[in-house]
């Protein structure tokens, strides 16, 4: 044997000596987070360590000192539960802590004492893994299947930013995306439908990686999952690799190697694993999941592993050492030529450049206002859908990165975006504007989010009554703080004869429920203009726009208070004549001129009412005491308030001496004039009301 293959060997053997060093120490801090927690979930960390130690040291496209450059990998971990896995990487990684305005400090995103604090108060470790509480963390996982769909966002964005701003010579955007996902994941019906989706788009930008263990809480995955999961996701248009070991380091390689140079599809890696590897008496069972294993059990893994025993939280100085020689020289070398590259492209490419800073700082264009689109009074009018679609197609026009689609409802929601170049994303073609989500509400809601945390502007769209079907993923852009967009058209017993099953009742309530979301229900053209307004100006978090399917009124804004008021929530839309109000007619949506028209009725028997439109609680919330006490004074307790959905909600604003004109059941199958008068929807109703609680 010649010097050369004797050194070759040697350093054969130190990268394997290594490789099973991090591994192990992957698996015992991820123990030892648990066990001093007292919760969580060691044995996916234990077995999947192998797994993300062969990506991140030998694919990921990462840098570690700088964790928020635009064209690095995303790494998710859809099984959020594992989220001591994420929490080890990233420490032994050396990625660093960024401020909440993007400054790279030097200190690190997770340190040994978060580690040793996991699931605590204040600490860097959560339960789930939570973006923007732990730098290096691209999205908030736990729920299953969340993380499948965010990664699909992801993919998309990259495609997109591609499509727009590379150039010859300048690729700027091309990065890939890595989900670890569980059995827990794939039976979820949303990663069934992000899967379609992407598989129907061709996103060859995006890897999943499929956790196959064979296990869940209950027991053996044979109690409720017995598909052929390869044959499905081959049906979907995925590449589909199968490593058959876990601790396979060079089978885990190969089929990495095979996802970057498959350019067909999405491609999907099982991995057989062993929960809770090396545990002698709970590897492989459901008691390695969800809880800790026992101190008994962590020494007698660590003698497995041949580890110190009654040590907790070793990390080997080869380690870091060894992460910082990899992934961090490779994902230094690549942000650097990146940096460079951008360079000579603002030099070359200046709008666009610019374009590329603003998406990166959170800015919308200068004079993008100027898309606001204004309509002309209308008694007859037109339904806030068709005119927040025209505000739409106003505002896109002055913000290039705002796109996005509806759950194959566009000709009823109005948010097809039909200006010349707006264009169509499609396989092969990811330039375009319009998305096509297909019949898939879950999956669109959480790619929205993984677009937004990418710095598009996305928004989605489909009838009210579905926002159950995506309610999770509108819950986790508030989590997060993402200005994700959500339309709701078709808002309310309006709909008409589609009946019960198609009309909206409590839903504005469980909108209104989600802490941070802004629940905005125009009540007319111009009001959903500025709803948009509004919606776009939101930089941390999320806005639904609740529209109607039936024509109503476009107000005369030289009687009523200008539509601009829309952005503060709630404003005086039409005051009372001579003399201070003696009722309050508070309404949303379709209903405020139904309130108008009260206003009139009770003007004529010698009554001063004051028409207040409330289309979004949460921005009204956001005035002050003040402003919000001139709107709706104390001291005038008489109160109406009227929408075509549930009471919950506007006691708030009611208080002891108010009265609500809505719903307390369902709705019924007729036109909707005849379902409005038959529920009590009338200036008659309303202005009865009224007379009753003045008294």
């Amino acid at each position: 044997m010649t010097t050369t293959t004797k050194n070759k060997t040697k350093d054969v053997a130190q990268l394997k000596d290594v490789a099973q060093l991090a591994v192990n120490t992957i698996r015992t801090l991820s123990m030892d987070g648990v066990e001093a927690a007292g919760c969580g979930h060691p044995g996916t960390p234990m077995a999947l360590a192998p797994v993300t130690y062969q990506l991140w040291t030998d694919v990921l496209r990462y840098d570690p000192v700088a964790p928020l450059w635009p064209n690095r990998d995303r790494y998710v971990l859809s099984c959020g539960h594992a989220s001591m896995l994420i929490y080890s990487m990233l420490h032994l990684a050396g990625v660093r802590k960024t401020e909440s305005d993007g400054t790279v400090t030097n200190q690190l995103s997770v340190t040994l004492d978060d580690l040793r604090n996991f699931r605590q108060w204040g600490s860097a470790t959560p339960g789930h893994p939570e973006h923007g509480h732990t730098t290096g963390v691209e999205t908030t996982t736990g729920p299953l299947g969340q993380g499948c769909g965010n990664s699909v966002g992801m993919a998309i964005s990259s495609k997109w930013l591609g499509a727009r701003y590379n150039k010859p010579g300048y690729e700027l955007f091309d990065f890939k995306v890595y989900s670890q996902c569980s059995d827990g994941d794939l039976m979820e019906g949303l990663s069934s439908e992000a899967a379609s989706l992407a598989g129907h788009l061709k996103l060859s930008n995006l890897c999943w990686i499929y956790d196959d263990n064979d296990i869940t809480i209950e027991g053996s995955t044979k109690l409720s999952f017995s598909e052929d999961v390869a044959q499905r996701f081959e049906g979907l248009g995925w590449n589909v690799e199968k490593v058959a070991d876990a601790n396979d380091l060079e089978a885990l390689s190969r089929a990495y190697r095979a996802f970057q140079s498959c350019d067909e599809g999405p491609t999907l890696i099982i991995v057989k694993s062993v929960i809770g590897f090396g545990s002698p008496n709970k590897a492989g069972t459901a008691a390695a999941h969800g809880a800790a294993i026992g101190a008994d059990e962590v020494r007698r893994t660590k003698a497995a592993y041949g580890w110190p025993e009654d040590e907790s939280f070793v990390v080997p100085a080869e380690v870091p050492e060894y992460f910082q020689s990899t992934m961090g020289r490779r994902g230094c070398d690549a942000r650097e030529a990146w940096e460079a590259k951008l360079e000579k492209y603002q030099v070359e490419y200046p709008e666009l450049a610019k374009e590329l800073m603003q998406i990166q700082s959170e800015e919308l264009p200068a004079g993008w206002e100027e898309g606001l689109v204004e309509f002309p009074a209308d008694e007859k009018g037109m339904a806030t859908r068709s005119s927040a679609g025209k505000a739409l197609n106003g505002f896109a026009k002055h913000i290039p990165w705002l796109l996005g689609g509806s759950a194959d409802l566009a000709p009823s929601t109005n948010t097809l975006l039909t200006f010349d170049g707006a264009g169509h994303f499609e396989a092969g073609d990811y330039g375009g504007r319009n998305m096509h989500f297909g019949i898939r509400e879950h999956a669109m809601a959480a790619a929205l989010n993984g677009m937004a945390l990418c710095g598009l502007r996305p928004y989605g769209a489909t009838f009210f009554v579905f926002s159950d079907y995506l309610r999770p993923s509108m819950r986790l852009s508030s989590i997060m703080g993402l200005p994700s967009i959500y339309v709701f058209t078709h808002d309310s017993i309006g709909v008409g004869e589609d009946g019960p099953t198609h009309q909206p009742v409590e839903q504005l309530a469980a909108a209104r429920a989600i802490p941070g979301l802004v629940v905005i229900r125009p009540g007319d053209a111009n009001e959903a203009a500025y709803a948009w307004r509004a919606a776009l100006a939101e930089t941390n978090r999320p806005t639904a726009l609740v529209l109607t399917r039936q024509n109503i009124p476009t107000l005369d804004r030289s009687k009523c208070a200008a539509a601009e008021g829309l952005c503060r929530g709630g404003y005086i839309l039409s005051e009372a004549e001579g003399g201070d109000p003696q009722v309050l007619l508070l309404a949303s949506g379709s209903e405020v001129s139904l309130a108008l028209a009260a206003q009139q009725q009770l003007a004529d028997d010698g009554i001063r009412a004051r028409v207040v439109s409330i289309p979004s609680f949460e921005l009204f919330e956001d005035q002050t005491e003040e402003y919000r006490r001139e709107v709706l004074p104390a001291a005038i307790g008489p109160r109406v308030a009227i929408e075509a959905g549930i009471r919950q909600g506007w006691d708030r604003y009611l208080g002891d001496q108010g009265a609500f004109v809505g719903m307390d059941g369902f709705g019924l199958s007729a036109p909707f004039q005849k379902i409005y008068a038959e529920f009590g929807f009338t200036a008659e109703k309303v202005s009865a009301t009224a007379k009753r609680m003045i008294g």
